[in-house]
């Protein structure tokens, strides 16, 4: 009976070891050697969110803007920036695409970029035209750093300080009360969110710092889902990416989620996805920076991980703004180039080639400022523009979407 107890107390001892494995006691994990802050980046912002870092090129003295930019592939640099200084091009059989249109790129090689503390060389460089955006934005935009650049560290960007730090791969603790995202990678990453308008429908998106908008659906993707309410005013409108201008739809959607993160009444463009862009039905479309500027996140390539973390901007309001105007800095003059027919800015008898001198108090030649303005709704405002050279005054009421959605 002694030897019985004793063999059925080794036994159940044996099971509890056991257990007590099986529960994690006895387990190892190797962890690989933790990352560690290299520098940090100053950064400043345009309209919608775009980021912009500036930095060095090989021994070139003069400083360049470089748009932080999650939705390209590469690393590129401006035609007109290549040709200033006399870098070598290559010729190559491969294409860019974007929202406007595919064309062939040439190549230039073997640089090196410079900010502080931290030298990237071996970088190849696609070259693409960049004098739209340079219009637009009103701020010389002389390249994009894309996948090259960014697979390479582990990316922190703080909108709140306007700093971006970079680290070398490695274990990193993300901070409390945030969301640590597992993103598809492709060459860009993207993640699943739900909208909810008449209907609620899960779709994968492009996580985009280089979109300078909330969010953007391929109409195809509408078209198949019919989540939108036929409710929704569809205003026309037209952006500027790579390829040129793209006529577009501007709404309001009742709710998009991604993560735990709600949006009410999100500013939506719809576009004909003619150059596959979403390569739909992989992706619905894009979230872009107007929207991941709400958060502080940090982009882990190596470990193909986002974290976002709620910021001081998270409650911001959205621009729900429709003027029709296409504005561009042209030859150091802010001018109207584009104007949609039966948009606030054509009823008030606005005109392409139109000068602006003024929008109520604000004068001078800075775009950044005009369009502030202009995000103003359904006040009046007064424009003073230049036409023939004769000064003439305007009263523009800005119409907001929201109001009609």
């Amino acid at each position: 009976m002694v030897v019985f107890f004793m063999k059925l107390f080794l036994s159940i001892t044996v099971l509890l070891i056991c257990c007590l494995a099986n529960t994690g006691f006895s387990q190892e994990e190797f962890l690989p050697p933790p990352s560690k802050s290299i520098t940090k980046i100053p950064f400043f912002q345009l309209t919608g969110g775009i980021v912009i870092i500036r930095g060095l090129l090989d021994k070139i003295p003069d400083t360049l803007n470089f748009v932080l930019d999650t939705g390209s592939g590469g690393i590129s640099l401006d035609s007109t920036t290549v040709d200033e200084y006399k870098l070598k091009r290559v010729k190559s059989d491969r294409s860019i695409r974007g929202i406007a249109g595919i064309k062939l790129v040439d190549f230039t090689y073997s640089h090196t970029l410079h900010f502080p503390g931290l030298n990237v060389d071996s970088l190849n460089f696609h070259i693409n035209n960049y004098n739209l955006l340079t219009s637009v934005y009103g701020v010389k935009i002389d390249g994009i750093i894309g996948l090259t650049f960014l697979r390479q560290f582990i990316v922190k960007i703080d909108y709140d300080k306007f700093i971006i730090e970079i680290n070398s791969p490695g274990y990193i603790k993300y901070p409390k009360g945030g969301y640590l995202m597992h993103p598809g990678f492709s060459a860009m990453p993207y993640h699943a969110a739900t909208i909810t308008d008449a209907k609620v429908v899960t779709e994968k998106f492009l996580l985009d710092t280089g979109a300078g908008l909330c969010f953007l659906l391929s109409q195809e993707f509408v078209d198949d889902s019919s989540f939108i309410s036929k409710k929704h005013k569809l205003f026309p409108t037209q952006t500027e990416g790579i390829g040129g201008k793209k006529i577009m739809s501007l709404t309001v959607l009742k709710e998009l989620k991604f993560g735990p993160y709600k949006f009410k009444k999100v500013p939506t463009f719809l576009f004909d996805d003619d150059y596959n862009v979403t390569s739909y039905p992989l992706l619905g479309g894009l979230i872009g920076n107007d929207l991941m500027r709400r958060f502080n996140v940090i982009i882990n390539y190596p470990d193909q991980i986002i974290y976002f973390k709620p910021n001081t901007h998270f409650s911001d309001f959205f621009d729900y703004s429709y003027s029709g105007l296409g504005i561009y800095e042209v030859d150091g003059e802010i001018k109207i180039i584009d104007i949609i027919p039966g948009s606030p800015g054509d009823k008030a008898g606005l005109k392409p080639n139109d000068i602006i001198f003024a929008i109520d108090n604000v004068f001078g030649k800075n775009i950044q400022l005009f369009k502030s303005v202009l995000q103003n709704t359904d006040n009046f405002h007064r424009v003073v523009v230049l036409r023939n050279n004769k000064p003439i005054e305007f009263k523009l009421k800005v119409k907001s979407i929201l109001k009609n959605n």
